[in-house]
C-alpha cells in the first residue's frame, strides 16, 4: 500500500463527476480544462474517463465547487459520502462536458478572457490515480494555493489501484502518453491568450513529463518559450536517468524546482522494484553526488521531510508551509522567478 500516490479513503466508487444541481454560498468554483489519453467511459457517466488506454486524445472541461475554508481542512479533498454530495461541506462537480480539440482551444481562450489570466498550470498526476482523483486533486491545489492560473489536467491511463501488475501497467501507460503530452503543450503554446506555462508533475507523472521535455528539446532544439517553470513533486524518476535527461535538454530550458521527502515510503518501494535505482524524490539533497549535481543544473530544491502528512503528497497537503519555504529561499538570494511574489504563487 506504500505505493499509493494519493489516499482515496472515503471516496465513492461511482458518480463523483455527475454535476450537482446546486452550489453553496461562499463556496469557490474551480474550472478545469482536460486533455487525456484515457478511454471515454460508457459504464459510469460520473467517471467520464476510465482506466483503459485510448487510441486518440480526448478533451473535456469540468467545474468543481469547493466548500468555504471554514468548513473544510485545507490541504484535503473532502470527498462526498455519496454523490452528488453536499456543497456546503464536500467537493462537488457543478458542470462537466466533453470537448473536441477545436473546442478545447476555444475554451482556453474564453477562460483566459473571462478570468483575465494568461498563465496556464498543467498538472500531470502519478500512479494509482483514477480520473476523478486527479481532477479533484488539481482543484485542491489551485484553490489552496490561490494560484492565478488556468488549470489544465493532463490525465494518462492509470489503473487507480495498488498492485505490482497495476504499477507495471501504469508505467507503460505513462510511457505511451509522452507524445500526447507534447501535443497538449503545443496546443497551449499556440494560444495567443497564454503567455506562460507551469508544469506540475507528481510521482510517476514526472517520468512522463521529463521524457516529454527531453523529446521536445531534442526534436525542436528547445522545450518552448512559454514553458517557464517545471515543478517535480515526489518524482518517481531514476536519479541517474534524470541527470542524463537534464544534460540532453541543455541550458535553454525552464526553471526546475524539486520537492522531495527523505521518508517517502512509496518511492522506497519503487526503488526496490527498479532494482535499487535511487529515486529522485527521496534523496538526501545534502549528500554527494546529489548536492553537486543539483547545484550544477541550477535546480531549486525543497526538502519537505519535516512537514506533516503523507510523505508522498505533503507538498500538496501543506501549501502554506511550502510557500513559506519558497519565500525564505528567495529572501536568502536564490531566484526561481524574477518576481518573488509570482514565484511563491506559481510554485504551488
Amino acid at each position: 500500500m506504500a505505493l499509493a500516490c494519493c489516499s482515496c479513503a472515503g471516496r465513492p466508487l461511482q458518480g463523483v463527476l455527475i454535476p450537482a444541481a446546486e452550489s453553496a454560498e461562499g463556496a469557490s468554483r474551480v474550472p478545469i480544462l482536460i486533455a487525456t489519453t484515457r478511454q471515454r467511459s460508457d459504464s459510469d457517466p460520473g467517471e467520464m474517463f476510465n482506466t483503459d488506454r485510448a487510441q486518440a486524445m480526448s478533451y473535456a472541461r469540468i467545474a468543481v465547487s469547493i466548500p468555504p475554508d471554514d468548513s473544510r481542512k485545507i490541504g484535503d479533498i473532502q470527498w462526498p459520502a455519496s454523490p452528488p454530495g453536499d456543497p456546503h461541506r464536500d467537493f462537488v462537480t457543478v458542470s462537466a462536458e466533453y470537448l473536441d480539440k477545436p473546442s478545447f482551444s476555444t475554451a482556453l481562450a474564453t477562460v483566459s478572457k473571462t478570468t483575465r489570466r494568461s498563465k496556464a498550470m498543467v498538472f500531470v498526476h502519478g500512479f494509482n490515480n483514477r480520473f476523478d482523483d486527479a481532477a479533484y486533486r488539481l482543484a485542491q491545489i489551485v484553490q489552496d494555493s490561490k494560484a492565478p492560473v488556468i488549470p489544465i489536467l493532463f490525465s494518462w491511463p492509470s489503473r487507480g489501484v495498488v498492485s505490482l501488475s497495476a504499477y507495471n501497467y501504469d508505467r507503460e501507460s505513462a510511457t505511451q502518453s509522452r507524445q500526447a503530452l507534447e501535443e497538449v503543450l503545443d496546443t497551449i503554446a499556440l494560444s495567443p491568450s497564454i503567455k506562460e506555462v507551469t508544469l506540475v508533475c507528481h510521482s510517476m507523472g514526472c517520468q512522463l513529463t521529463m521524457e516529454a521535455l527531453r523529446s521536445r528539446s531534442m526534436h525542436a532544439g528547445k522545450i518552448g518559450a512559454k514553458v517557464r517553470n517545471v515543478l517535480l513533486v515526489a518524482p518517481d524518476v531514476d536519479f541517474n536517468v534524470f541527470d542524463e535527461q537534464m544534460k540532453q535538454i541543455g541550458s535553454n530550458r525552464p526553471r526546475f524546482a524539486l520537492f522531495l521527502s527523505q521518508d517517502d515510503h512509496a518511492l522506497k518501494i519503487s526503488k526496490s522494484l527498479w532494482g535499487g535505482a535511487t529515486r529522485l524524490g527521496d534523496i538526501n539533497p545534502e549528500e554527494e553526488p546529489y548536492k553537486s549535481n543539483l547545484a550544477h543544473e541550477k535546480i531549486m530544491v525543497f526538502d519537505v521531510t519535516h512537514l506533516e502528512g503523507d510523505p508522498h503528497t505533503r507538498a500538496f497537503d501543506d501549501v502554506d508551509a511550502v510557500m513559506g519555504m519558497i519565500e525564505r529561499r528567495l529572501a536568502a538570494g536564490q531566484q526561481l522567478e524574477e518576481d518573488p511574489k509570482r514565484v511563491a504563487i506559481v510554485a504551488q
